[in-house]
């Protein structure tokens, strides 16, 4: 093709064919139209380029591919801290108050519901058993009983003393003492008159009317030990006194 476009290279070539021909017979073939490698090449080399991918074409140094993934990395740690600060807090429920258990005083004051049957004996218009609510004093059992009689003398009774069921008030006559060969009678610290208590060893008017006023504030004796919360009260004389004495 290129011999047609090229008139002088054509007849050249075909001189050379015929002497060609002349010696060595029909050995000699017919030349063929070959590409210019070089031509070809250099039209297939843009080709091939274009459809090769861009890492291919370019070659990208080494460190900028280190900092890139030093980027990213840095980049998920501070995603990372970020969602933990933000994260939610839980707050503690404040602490609920504890109930206070009501103290052994404040049950005993309370006493038993109902009414209080006493008996009230001495110098009163109807001596006898006396029933009375729960919450009176002493008072009100001796109004309940008629009242005391004239001469009777009350200045050895604490008539604001709460009463308990079951007690004896005994009004302007002394406690009555133990048969003769038989060991006197514990003193009950819940019914005892100041004329009772000062019978006691050791206790006079002062310590028996701070032993009464111990009962009306407190309620009741819960147990004889509890004589060592009265005032004046020491160990030397509570260790005479506990074996005499009874709730």
């Amino acid at each position: 093709m290129l011999d047609r476009l090229r008139p002088g290279a054509t007849d050249h070539s075909a001189q050379v064919r015929k002497r060609l021909a002349e010696v060595f017979g029909d050995a000699v073939p017919e030349p063929q139209d070959t590409p210019d490698s070089d031509t070809a090449e250099g039209r297939a080399g843009p080709l091939v380029e274009r459809w090769l991918p861009g890492g291919a074409r370019v070659r990208r140094p080494r460190t900028a591919v280190l900092a890139l993934a030093a980027a990213v990395l840095v980049a998920a740690v501070a995603a990372a801290l970020g969602m933990w600060l933000s994260r939610p807090v839980l707050e503690q429920p404040p602490a609920l108050p504890v109930p206070a258990t009501p103290t052994a005083a404040h049950s005993a004051g309370t006493g038993r519901p109902g009414p209080l049957v006493v008996s009230v004996v001495g110098k009163v218009a109807r001596p006898g058993l006396v029933t009375v609510p729960d919450g009176s004093r002493v008072a009100d059992a001796l109004r309940a009983a008629g009242g005391p009689l004239p001469d009777a003398d009350l200045t050895q009774l604490n008539l604001a003393r709460k009463l308990s069921d079951g007690e004896q008030i005994a009004v302007g006559v002394p406690q009555p003492e133990a048969a003769p060969g038989q060991p006197p009678g514990k003193i009950n610290l819940n019914t005892a008159t100041q004329t009772d208590l000062e019978t006691l060893p050791g206790v006079g008017p002062t310590m028996a009317q701070r032993i009464l006023q111990w009962r009306t504030k407190n309620g009741r004796f819960q147990s004889v030990d509890q004589l060592r919360e009265v005032d004046g009260i020491g160990a030397t004389r509570f260790d005479h006194l506990k074996e005499l004495v009874q709730t």
